[in-house]
């Protein structure tokens, strides 16, 4: 059964396995069971088939709907935890740089390393090695493309900053937003409102006020990049930048449809690969040069374990609200990042940081004004009560299923 159609007592979860999913026709026929969301049953069916999307959204009503839900306060603090994950890899890419140490594709790996031993592991305790099998005949290509377009954004964005200078790579970091607005309103048939849009420039023209305030201090300064160099670097943002905004697309598009662990297991395997692969060609020479000590070791777990803790989030953040929101919300990664470099790099905060972040975080108010109880979790390419997408953490799914809960 591909999922729940409001008279059937089965439905999609991420949690409880009673059967794969099928019909009972493929089973007396002796067909193999193909390969589906885990299924759960024994839902109270008039409880199930009375609750919809349209009965939630009109549990409360006006302008300022979705502000007084507690999803609302869930997904603008997990776009700061998101904000502040960056910004702590940053941190200790730049630690890294100072012993030494510049293996930007072979520090990821261990990320994806991580992913896989994790996620991977527990789909595989899920599915069976068997449906863990059919997944990858099935599935795989999808995650190939996801996992390849993660991986070059990360390399390419790297790359950028040996060319180019910050502002430069900040301001083609704005075209991932683009990406993300065209493609979910071409393909995924996102409808954004007038307020959304306005949101969107209000958190702009904060990152604005960061690079201005950048450009005062010289923070931005371009000496020592040649023009030749700084036109490679642009090119390389634009990218990643590219990359990036396509791949958060296609993972919003994987974790409404899929289980958690399934797209997080997949992104890890094949990210892995590639990255690996990419490692090997492009940071071998790096790597040997590279310092080697217990600093460095350090400071490579530390971004390890904080880069996975962003992979592992950052579904939950798609399925919560979305791909335009989730990139929004790390704009102000630069204010944290600040805040951070007082204490490790001895920097000092321009008086034009703090009024950036307000009008960051103001739009990303702005951005939510007008929209109703279920805010973004709704997926317009889900159906109406969204039965084609899984019931899983932090799916409208699963408030119409289970009433008024995100886990």
């Amino acid at each position: 059964m591909d999922g729940y159609d409001g008279k059937s007592s089965v439905i999609r979860t991420e949690h409880c396995v009673a059967r794969p999913a099928g019909n009972e026709s493929d089973k007396s026929s002796g067909a193999a069971s193909t390969h589906g969301a885990p299924e759960v049953t024994g839902i109270n069916q008039d409880t199930a088939a009375v609750t919809t999307v349209e009965e939630v959204q009109a549990s409360k009503k006006g302008w300022f709907a979705y502000f007084k839900t507690r999803d609302f306060y869930i997904v603008l603090v997990l776009g700061q935890i998101l904000a502040l994950c960056i910004t702590s890899t940053n941190t200790f890419s730049s630690l890294l740089v100072e012993q030494g140490t510049s293996i930007p594709a072979f520090q990821t790996f261990f990320n994806y390393v991580l992913l896989n031993i994790i996620y991977t592991s527990f789909t595989l305790y899920r599915y069976g090695f068997r449906r863990w099998c059919r997944l990858l005949l099935k599935d795989g290509w999808k995650y190939i493309i996801l996992s390849f377009l993660d991986v070059q954004g990360n390399y390419f964005f790297v790359l950028a900053y040996r060319y180019t200078t910050i502002l430069s790579a900040q301001l083609i970091n704005f075209f991932a937003i683009v990406i993300v607005v065209i493609i979910s309103f071409i393909f995924l048939r996102v409808r954004y409102h007038v307020t959304q849009i306005v949101g969107i420039l209000i958190c702009i023209g904060g990152v604005g006020i960061l690079i201005g305030s950048d450009h005062i201090t010289g923070a931005t300064s371009s000496d020592g990049i040649s023009k030749g160099n700084q036109v490679k670097g642009d090119l390389f943002a634009l990218v990643g930048a590219t990359c990036y905004g396509v791949s958060n697309v296609v993972e919003e598009f994987l974790v409404s449809k899929r289980p958690l662990y399934e797209v997080v297991g997949q992104l890890g395997f094949w990210g892995m690969i590639w990255n690996g692969a990419q490692a090997g060609i492009f940071d071998k020479d790096q790597f040997r040069t590279a310092t080697w000590n217990s600093k460095v070791g350090g400071y490579l777990t530390g971004y390890t374990l904080i880069l996975s803790l962003f992979y592992s989030l950052a579904p939950i953040m798609f399925r919560l609200s979305s791909a335009a929101f989730f990139n929004i919300s790390l704009l102000t990664g630069n204010f944290w990042g600040v805040c951070i470099g007082v204490k490790v790099f001895h920097l000092s905060i321009h008086w034009m940081y703090p009024i950036a972040f307000v009008c960051i975080v103001g739009g990303l108010l702005v951005y939510f004004v007008g929209k109703k109880v279920l805010g973004e979790a709704t997926k317009p390419w889900l159906g109406q009560n969204q039965e084609q997408g899984v019931a899983g953490v932090g799916t409208a799914r699963r408030r119409v299923v289970r009433g008024d809960t995100v886990v």
